[in-house]
């Protein structure tokens, strides 16, 4: 038997392949198949099945592509109302591969279709879970997700307590020796406290997971609610393509339109320039927001940009070009982008740059924006007058800047900040708008519980 774990660090998604004498079974697999047909090739294996653990909102899956291609069957929940060709597979369903067997067990609380799969060995012996968004290291799935979308919709206390009783009546239960394959690990906003570790036991987490600590149910409920992260904008939309099943990745951005650099743009749409900073700042689109092609750019594209919203993708290159598509594809954006295109000759607009000494001395003449996420001010103000305005929320609450005084951005390390600065600097015009950038890491010793 070979178990492997795929993992996707930009949004922190493990997905997993079971091998058992050349039958191949994938678990929750990410956009591109690619590397789960590599690795059937590899190991002489046929993809037969394909498992959801429910459907998901901070990736797309390409579970329906892998059917088309291969044949495979696919299983989920029927509490999903999937839209695709699939298989109910709930309580006292299992898979055969050979002498081995994937059980499903209903754990809903991170959505009220999901489930878990329990993997028992040759001899019958319960050997792995594979949890999906329900168990990860050290947390569990957050319960706020389906309020809204779904085939099946539940308020985020109904969902909090079917959690508990998840844990309580069928996880907890679990021998503690077997190992917990869990579908994401640090990074992700499908839960709020997870280990940098991507699988554990059911002991270690029976010892160390909060979520699984003695308390009632009403405790629990509070406990699992509060400080959960923001929800991306791009969330539902990804429930409900996961629901029905994406087309094709190489088809998809197959379609993306590819443009010169001097094309002129059609007005009103968003430009969303990926190259880094420092080429950014020396001369850039009018309007266009700095979303820096890094390891977490899918999760702050989907953060910042609607899913019904169109935009133009300027990268500094063909190959960065072909990769942020690709990027834009993994949260089912690709259909957005209204063309892709190198960075214009006439991409004049530059940004202000800060006198740090003059900010250092004297910051009450500067309105400053935190742009971190609210659990992190929460934690503690770097500034004690800055105005709070996570990433996710600053388009919508511009007004809300004054214009009296030049504006200085700042976030955690500089990334948000960037993308924060050019999104104030595109709409006021009035003062300069300037991004502390990495500078804001010495003013760390400054901060302040609030």
């Amino acid at each position: 038997m070979v178990i492997n774990q795929f993992y996707d660090k930009g949004l922190a998604h493990a997905s997993y392949a079971v091998i058992r004498t050349g039958k191949m079974i994938v678990i929750d697999p990410g956009r591109d198949p690619q590397p789960y047909y590599d690795f059937a090739t590899l190991h002489e294996a046929d993809i037969v099945g394909v498992i959801e653990t429910h459907p998901h909102a901070d990736f797309v899956s390409s579970h329906l592509e892998i059917h088309q291609t291969t044949g495979a069957t696919l299983y989920v929940s029927k509490l999903a109302g999937a839209g695709y060709p699939h298989e109910g597979f709930d309580d006292g369903d299992s898979i055969e591969l050979d002498d081995i067997k994937l059980k499903a067990i209903n754990t809903p609380g991170h959505s009220p279709d999901s489930i878990c799969i329990l993997l028992q060995n040759e001899y019958g012996n319960d050997v792995a879970i594979f949890t999906g968004d329900t168990l990860f290291v050290g947390d569990v799935g957050r319960p706020d997700l389906r309020e809204d979308v779904g085939n099946i919709t539940a308020k985020k206390e109904e969902l909090a307590r079917q959690m508990y009783h998840s844990t309580r009546e069928k996880l907890m239960h679990l021998p503690k020796d077997v190992v917990v394959y869990p579908a994401h690990g640090p990074g992700s906003l499908c839960g709020k406290n997870m280990s940098p570790d991507l699988h554990s036991t059911i002991g270690r987490e029976l010892r160390e997971n909060y979520a699984l600590q003695l308390m009632d149910e009403l405790q629990f409920v509070k406990t699992l609610i509060a400080d959960q992260p923001f929800v991306p904008k791009y969330f539902g939309w990804d429930v409900e393509m996961n629901k029905n099943g994406a087309v094709s990745l190489d088809k998809s951005i197959g379609a993306v339109k590819k443009i010169a650099p001097d094309t002129p743009l059609e007005k009103n749409i968003l430009v969303i320039d990926t190259r880094q900073k420092s080429d950014f700042i020396k001369g850039h689109l009018k309007g266009a927001i700095n979303l820096q092609n890094a390891v977490k750019f899918e999760t702050w594209l989907g953060s910042v940009v609607g899913p019904n919203e169109q935009f133009y993708l300027i990268a500094v290159n063909d190959e960065e070009l072909a990769a942020v598509i690709k990027k834009t594809a993994k949260i089912g954006y690709e259909g957005n982008i209204k063309a892709g295109l190198l960075n214009p000759s006439n991409a004049h607009e530059k940004s202000a740059e800060l006198d740090l000494s003059d900010f250092n001395l004297h910051p009450n003449q500067y309105t400053i924006v935190d742009a971190r996420n609210w659990g992190e001010i929460h934690d503690g103000r770097i500034f004690s007058n800055a105005l709070p305005i996570p990433l996710p929320e600053l388009r919508e609450r511009l007004d809300e800047i004054p214009t009296d005084k030049p504006i200085v951005v700042h976030c955690a390390a500089g990334y948000r900040s960037a993308a924060a600065a050019s999104i104030i600097a595109g709409k006021i015009k009035s003062v300069p708008v300037y991004d502390l950038s990495e500078a804001v890491v010495e003013f760390e010793s400054l901060k302040s519980k609030v």
